[in-house]
């Protein structure tokens, strides 16, 4: 049998609100999140026995138990009998790198073994499953731009997100999530907030998207600075690019973006910056237009 393929998209938090620690220990957030059109591949041959193997750049960054497994196992729980098989990881995006690309990796095996069952595995039965995989994998799971909130398991469908160009900048430091929201030292928040935010609508409008960031930052860049200074270095070097109409940290780091009104604009500029830094991973596409 042809082995079934599918794209982890990388995914950027354009905005990252922290409310506050929960009593659970998760923290509260609110969070617009788009995806770039980059990202690993997962590929699944159900003829094969199951077994997770790895290539690409980053392989040898890939340490402990991996969410693609996690995800296998999850899904022959819940539904026993579940075709699986052999999958192949290549990764291309850099290891805690604040890409998502755990999550992204999961829903993407999630999907495939849906595809590989013939209908066995619904969209809801998917859905129910992400969000004990990790908080990001829900959003990942359809990868379009949505707003996250809860610990970011609720995912929130934005309308009319723009098309737009975004370069990505990583100073090749691994950053551990849990690291950066212990430096950031979150305020309890005695009760979660009764109700979401009303989803944005951008009608197509990049200056819209523009105008909807501005006020809201990444509460996680500073702490993340604070352990990996270099990320100072990176988001001055894209606010120095031409046509750079936004530059941030794109959720725990040390990834950092900068958007640009198209993706052509982004290109050219990253082909610049990889010549100035040629130590850096530098990535440029088109965002929030991947499924």
């Amino acid at each position: 049998m042809t082995a079934l393929r599918d794209t982890a998209w990388a995914k950027l938090n354009l905005t990252l609100e922290v409310l506050g620690r929960r009593a659970d220990g998760f923290h509260e957030l609110q969070s617009l999140a788009a995806f770039a059109g980059l990202g690993d591949t997962v590929e699944l041959d159900p003829s094969a026995p199951f077994e997770l193997a790895v290539e690409g750049p980053f392989a040898g960054a890939l340490g402990g138990d991996n969410l693609i497994v996690k995800a296998a196992q999850a899904a022959s729980v819940t539904h026993p009998g579940l075709k699986l098989g052999r999958f192949l990881l290549i990764k291309v995006l850099p290891v805690a790198a604040g890409l998502g690309g755990g999550s992204a990796d999961a829903a993407a095996a999630l999907r495939l073994i849906g595809s590989a069952n013939d209908g066995a595995l619904s969209e809801a039965d998917l859905a129910l499953i992400a969000p004990r995989l990790g908080s990001d994998v829900s959003v990942c799971l359809k990868s379009r731009p949505a707003l996250m909130t809860g610990r970011g398991e609720i995912v929130s469908g934005v309308r009319g997100f723009p098309p737009c160009g975004v370069l990505l900048a990583n100073p090749r430091l691994p950053l551990a999530t849990e690291a950066v929201y212990a430096a950031l030292g979150a305020a309890p928040l005695p009760v979660s907030p009764a109700n979401a935010p009303e989803p944005p609508d951008f009608a197509g409008s990049f200056e819209w998207l523009l105008d909807y960031l501005a006020p809201r930052g990444n509460d996680l860049e500073a702490p993340a600075m604070h352990l990996a200074p270099a990320i100072k270095q990176v988001l001055a070097a894209l606010a120095g690019l031409e046509n750079a109409r936004l530059v941030r940290l794109s959720g725990s780091g040390p990834t950092c973006f900068a958007l640009f009104a198209t993706a052509d604009e982004a290109e050219r500029e990253a082909a610049g910056l990889a010549r100035s830094h040629p130590d850096w991973w530098i990535a440029a596409s088109a965002l929030g237009a991947t499924r």
